[in-house]
């Protein structure tokens, strides 16, 4: 398909590192679920996941935007409405999150090639933790780093830099697979080679192949290209 990238790179790789929702994770609903809570303790109507699924990769103050639309710039309780969907996010938090088509087949593979796999993350690690905990098929996460483990996040490179240290392998033989430009930015700038992952909570495709991933994948499956 024109535009999409499909010769593997001629090395192999060491490591695979995953963003977390929207790429390993589909926790769209849970989070959709937590903001229509807010929403409706504040006398809003409640969103659809139309309007809830694209800003589940950019954390709390992009689904609050998203819900309350044009009040949210000038509403003066922001940091309260944040505190509140974070409490009510972490109270359900798998509820209903679980692996996209694909991801538990993919890591079982990545386990039998030797191939080490992390997690990097901006969700925080208070929130992480126990998502990832929940979720049977990530158990063999071998690093997880939160967007709060270090004193910065992406799309600094230096998260990404400090998981491949914890996976002992050279940035250069990594592979960061994510939905949101801000993944590709910090794996370019961590000289490792990136995978834009279109089955997550992308704007769009033709805005995600303009971030200029080395690969841009339409399921987890394509990675079975790479390993």
């Amino acid at each position: 398909m024109a535009g999409f990238n499909t010769a593997s790179p001629a090395i192999d790789y060491d490591a695979f590192i995953f963003d977390l929702d929207g790429t390993l994770l589909d926790t769209a609903d849970d989070l959709g679920a937590a903001l229509n809570y807010v929403l409706a303790d504040h006398n809003q109507p409640s969103v659809t996941a139309d309007i809830y699924r694209p800003a589940a990769s950019n954390g709390a103050m992009a689904l609050l935007a998203a819900g309350f639309g044009q009040q949210w710039h000038d509403h003066p309780n922001q940091a309260d409405l944040r505190q509140q969907l974070l409490t009510a996010y972490a109270d359900n938090i798998a509820t209903h999150s679980q692996c996209f088509t694909g991801i538990a087949q993919l890591l079982i593979a990545l386990d039998q090639q030797q191939i080490k796999w992390g997690i990097m993350t901006n969700k925080p690690e208070f929130l992480t933790i126990p998502l990832v905990a929940a979720i049977a098929e990530l158990k063999d996460a071998q690093a997880i780093v939160s967007g709060d483990t270090l004193d910065i996040a992406k799309p600094s490179p230096l998260p990404l830099l400090h998981t491949a240290q914890l996976l002992d392998v050279d940035p250069n033989r990594c592979l960061y697979i994510g939905d949101a430009q801000r993944d590709i930015i910090a794996a370019k700038a961590a000289n490792m080679h990136s995978a834009a992952a279109l089955w997550g909570y992308i704007p769009s495709e033709a805005e995600a192949l303009s971030w200029q991933a080395d690969f841009n994948w339409q399921s987890p499956i394509d990675a079975f290209n790479h390993i």
